[in-house]
């Protein structure tokens, strides 16, 4: 397949990224790759909401920049921070302008809450944000007749100057995917590469991502040696369901703490106010690790979330969703507390870009949570992703529009990409030793890299994903590829380069947490 640009991901980072595009050059045809149907993805999942200052008499850009740079401590890119910050307005009159709808009062947009914010400035539709976006793109971009949208199909490799036997140009020039209904491989030439393919909490067996977040592109960008940054940061979201839903991890949004929900242990104590003055509003980094060290000194799994005190109807109108689901497992929120605890939830690190949205390899755009931009530092602030990603889609698709009009990439150069090559044996998608191995990295990543790290633990970990990375190379090498194989290979590979990350980190900053290494004071 031939396409001026290939866009491999459809969460919010994708979808504006290709309407942004396609508005500015009608012309260019744009192929938009989704890993199941174009409704699934990490967007889909968002409860929160947008973090953009609307209100300006209460709220400011400067006060915005505060909470985030202190949300990042002290390794967030003050410049990028501020571009993205001042940039949040424009953007969501865009978002709108698609037809995303968000809740208002008094003729203007509600304003919620969250933690690590000193303004109420989240923009939010009830508590299924996420979904109202990503139904609102789904439905303009196909009003836009120059984007193609091929769903069920999994990025296996970017192709590079390694399948090329000309001379070497240090960029991309498409990707090898795997159709996820016949396991056919097909070969995708394209004047542009964007990689708006999520996060990889799925390394972990206890997140709030949906199935496919398998660190994809992060891993592919890897292999095809782009520079990757920042893994080590791993957000932990601190309120996940303890119970699972579906078979599936359940978050409680911040909004609900950011509404006046408190945090308790086992014996019905407010504990937060011993970890930080903010209690159960202080970033989620340290309200993670201030459940984490309640559920250790108890040795049970989750804590509570109280939402009792909740004025009569409060809930079940402003959290509907989650007010469902928790009656589903005969929890009622208006009556009994929640019971809570971490689950992995973001990867502040992960292909590095500029401003631009431009990796190290000419021609590949990183956008999303798959990309590092600078903005999170070592701890997202709560409901920045979205905003990030509305920000660097439109920054990149202007930057992607000059690519285009510039430069071109012969055809008779992008003829000569051979087409996939691999083993014929096909073994069962759904094979014990396949998901056998999923889950153990799972475990071991959970055990030896989650919330708490340690120096032992982590050495214990490189040693343990060495032999796991042979495991999944065989199965690779060895079987007809799927994308069940390809998903094995991708964790493996991220979960190895956040610990080899996490080995060289000497301090303790956000997500990050090495119970060897000097706290802070």
């Amino acid at each position: 397949m031939q396409t001026d640009v290939l866009v491999i991901g459809s969460g919010i980072a994708g979808l504006s990224y290709a309407l942004e595009l396609a508005a500015l050059r009608p012309e260019t045809a744009i192929t938009l790759l989704t890993k199941r149907d174009v409704l699934e993805s990490n967007t889909k999942y968002a409860q929160g909401g947008i973090a953009v200052v609307q209100d300006f008499v209460s709220d400011s850009f400067e006060s915005h920049i505060a909470d985030t740079l202190k949300a990042g401590d002290g390794l967030c890119d003050p410049e990028v921070v501020r571009f993205v910050v001042e940039e949040g307005p424009k953007r969501l009159d865009q978002l709108i302008h698609w037809g995303a709808q968000f809740d208002s009062a008094a003729n203007r947009l509600h304003l919620g809450k969250e933690g690590g914010h000193s303004a109420h400035r989240i923009v939010h539709y009830k508590d299924q944000s996420g979904f109202e976006i990503q139904q609102s793109l789904i439905a303009a971009l196909k009003s836009k007749p120059n984007i193609r949208l091929l769903e069920n199909h999994t990025l296996v490799d970017l192709i590079t100057d390694h399948h090329h036997d000309q001379a070497p140009k240090n960029a991309c020039y498409g990707a090898y995917v795997i159709s996820l209904e016949d396991l056919k491989i097909l070969k995708i030439n394209a004047q542009i590469t964007v990689l708006s393919t999520g996060g990889a909490s799925q390394i972990y067996d206890f997140s709030t991502n949906p199935e496919g977040a398998t660190g994809d592109g992060i891993a592919a960008a890897y292999r095809a040696k782009v520079t990757i940054k920042s893994l080590q940061y791993v957000q932990f979201h601190p309120t996940a369901l303890a119970q699972k839903v579906g078979g599936n991890t359940f978050l409680i949004s911040e909004a609900v703490r950011g509404a006046g929900a408190y945090l308790r242990n086992k014996e019905g104590e407010r504990f937060m106010f011993s970890h930080d003055v903010r209690g159960e509003l202080a970033s989620r980094d340290i309200v993670a690790r201030g459940i984490e060290s309640e559920m250790l000194k108890t040795t049970r799994d989750f804590v509570y979330l109280d939402a009792i005190h909740f004025k009569v109807g409060v809930f079940e109108k402003e959290f509907p969703h989650i007010f469902e689901n928790c009656m589903h497992l005969g929890i009622d929120p208006r009556e009994t507390y929640i019971p809570v605890r971490p689950a992995a939830h973001y990867f502040c690190g992960g292909v590095h870009v500029n401003i631009h949205g431009e990796t190290s390899l000419s021609r590949l755009y990183a956008i999303g949570e798959c990309s590092h931009t600078g903005l999170h530092g070592a701890n997202r602030l709560a409901s920045n992703s979205l905003l990030e990603a509305l920000v660097y889609a439109h920054s990149a698709a202007q930057s992607s529009a000059q690519v285009l009009k510039n430069s071109h990439i012969e055809d008779t150069y992008l003829d000569g990409i051979p087409e996939w090559n691999s083993a014929q044996q096909l073994i069962d998608k759904n094979s014990k030793k396949l998901q056998k191995l999923k889950r153990s990295v799972q475990k071991l990543l959970s055990l030896k890299a989650g919330v708490y790290k340690t120096t032992k633990g982590l050495q214990e970990a490189e040693e343990a994903m060495a032999v796991y990375y042979d495991k999944a190379k065989a199965l690779y090498n060895t079987n007809k590829l799927t994308p069940q194989i390809c998903e094995l290979r991708n964790l493996v590979n991220v979960g190895y380069l956040m610990i080899k990350q996490s080995q060289e980190c000497q301090e303790n900053r956000g997500g990050f947490f090495n119970q060897d290494l000097e706290v802070k004071p």
